[in-house]
């Protein structure tokens, strides 16, 4: 229990400021349905990116399960719609779907999936959002992610 705090509290202090000087981040999602950040930072001179998920929540993942999903913001509607017929075994996202760039697992409460992407394809001047495909998440659970420097 000690342990589950001292996350919860670093999860905390880090969704405050979730810039990826070290490239790499932390996203937690509840059972409220959030994300504990909505802007995440890469910069240009990271070759990768490796993002954390945890869940907080205490639902099962058939209940209340979240990824992560990186895409380009004007592909991310489509890449949601088309996850909903991909199904849950699927984690609701078409397979090997060329749109999407990086996305974790599927996992609910108190589970953890991380995912490495290449940094070297996205764009500075491009808009990419960050989402969960699980049907009728993307509502709320959504942000920006954004390459500088």
């Amino acid at each position: 229990m000690l342990l589950r705090t001292l996350t919860l509290a670093a999860l905390a202090i880090f969704a405050q400021g979730a810039h990826a000087a070290d490239c790499e981040a932390t996203v937690d999602g509840t059972d409220m349905m959030t994300y504990s950040v909505q802007t995440l930072e890469a910069s240009r001179t990271c070759q990768q990116f490796t993002l954390h998920l945890t869940h907080s929540g205490n639902m099962p993942k058939s209940v209340m399960g979240h990824n992560w999903v990186l895409a380009k913001a004007s592909d991310a509607e489509a890449i949601d719609a088309d996850g909903g017929s991909a199904g849950f075994d699927q984690g609701y996202l078409k397979p090997k779907d060329p749109r999407v760039i990086a996305h974790t697992r599927l996992i609910g409460g108190g589970e953890t999936d991380s995912v490495t992407f290449s940094l070297a394809e996205l764009k500075s001047d491009e808009a990419y959002e960050f989402f969960c495909s699980f049907p009728g998440h993307r509502t709320l659970m959504k942000g920006v992610f954004k390459i500088v420097g």
